[in-house]
């Protein structure tokens, strides 16, 4: 992306009114970001959303210059940005509504074929929750997944550290730019993870780590990752925060079960009870859900013959006869199915008999 581009783009997320939903909705109907400062009001006005008020914040002036300090600083820092659109983008992230239009990054960041897994927890962690994640890292470190979580004080800190103590690419998500580093004690973290990983923010240099921006920050660690992970937590926490934002992305959640008298269990057990979390008791819990090494053994189903299909069924089946076994997310993108709907479309095939589901929200044709 050139830098006029960028300073557009900076731009436009800078206008009050205007957040990631909206700032998508103006660039697919104007094309990129200067054509959105160049229409006349009414050739956008009739986007939805968009009203009186926010064409009068499109003719601030004051956001040009906020966003060339922001665009200097990217440039004397070395910031990587990443647009929603671009290759090297978090590829599960692109298929959330609400997922930034831009990100920011340092370090040495690698997501290509790679599985990327959240794991998040209280801060403050037990030692049974740092002998299983220790445990459960040690175990899939042979298969080479990335760590992602908050760089927070207890379970977050004590998976990237694990992490990078099994050579595994580990990434921090920050509720503030990446011109500062919070919590503070954790600097000497830095340059160690991003020799091999690093750091992503949606935030500005600008950005402080305010309390709202947390709960911010839990939407890309769980769009983000294939699977969330909570090891432990107590009845409220921003870990269960992020397991609720996953199972809104349709993303796997997994929670260690604890004793039922235990404070930073319950979050966990909760989950597990009301069905929001599978339990993970073991790597081997994960690896089978998320059919990583495992082969689908399931008995074949008879397809029945000379079945009936809607319009939409035979979009989806042609689609997985061309492309092989598909995630939902990924069908419902390329079939161009929000995913309310496809949930619904996907099981009346199964009931069919010409497709099925697989481990980790894959499904094939039969």
């Amino acid at each position: 992306m050139s830098d006029q581009e960028l300073f557009y783009l900076l731009a436009l997320l800078k206008v009050d009114g205007v957040g990631d939903i909206m700032a998508k909705k103006l660039l697919m109907h104007c094309g990129n970001a200067e054509s959105v400062f160049k229409m006349k009001p009414t050739q956008i006005s009739g986007i939805d959303g968009v009203g009186s008020v926010l064409l009068r914040n499109l003719k601030d002036k004051t956001i040009f210059e906020k966003a060339n300090q922001e665009l200097e600083f990217i440039k004397s820092d070395g910031i990587k940005v990443s647009f929603f659109q671009d290759e090297d983008y978090p590829e599960r992230l692109k298929h959330c509504i609400d997922s930034p239009v831009l990100i920011f990054s340092s370090g040495k960041i690698n997501l290509k074929n790679k599985k990327l897994i959240s794991i998040v927890g209280t801060r403050q962690i037990t030692s049974y929750g740092t002998d299983f994640c220790k445990k459960l890292i040690e175990d899939l470190a042979p298969l080479d997944p990335v760590i992602v979580s908050g760089f927070a004080y207890g379970v977050d800190i004590v998976a990237h550290q694990l992490a990078m103590e099994n050579n595994l690419q580990t990434i921090g998500v920050l509720a503030h730019g990446l011109n500062q580093i919070y919590p503070k004690t954790h600097k000497k973290y830095i340059a160690k993870m991003e020799e091999n990983g690093g750091f992503i923010t949606e935030f500005w240099s600008s950005s402080n780590p305010d309390k709202e921006k947390f709960v911010r920050r839990n939407r890309i660690v769980a769009g983000m990752t294939e699977a969330t992970i909570v090891i432990e937590s107590a009845d409220r926490g921003g870990s269960l925060i992020t397991a609720n934002m996953a199972n809104d992305y349709n993303r796997d959640v997994f929670a260690v079960p604890g004793r039922v008298t235990d404070k930073y269990s319950q979050g966990c057990n909760d989950l597990i009870k009301t069905q929001k979390a599978n339990v993970l008791s073991s790597a081997a819990d994960l690896i089978y859900m998320l059919n990583w090494d495992v082969e689908n053994k399931a008995k074949p189903i008879q397809k029945q013959l000379f079945v009936d299909l809607e319009p939409d069924e035979q979009r989806i089946y042609d689609f997985l006869l061309t492309n092989g076994k598909e995630l939902l997310d990924v069908i419902a993108l390329q079939c161009d199915f929000p995913i309310y709907r496809i949930s619904g479309i996907l099981l009346n095939m199964e009931l069919k008999g010409i497709i099925r589901p697989l481990p980790g929200k894959l499904f094939e044709a039969i």
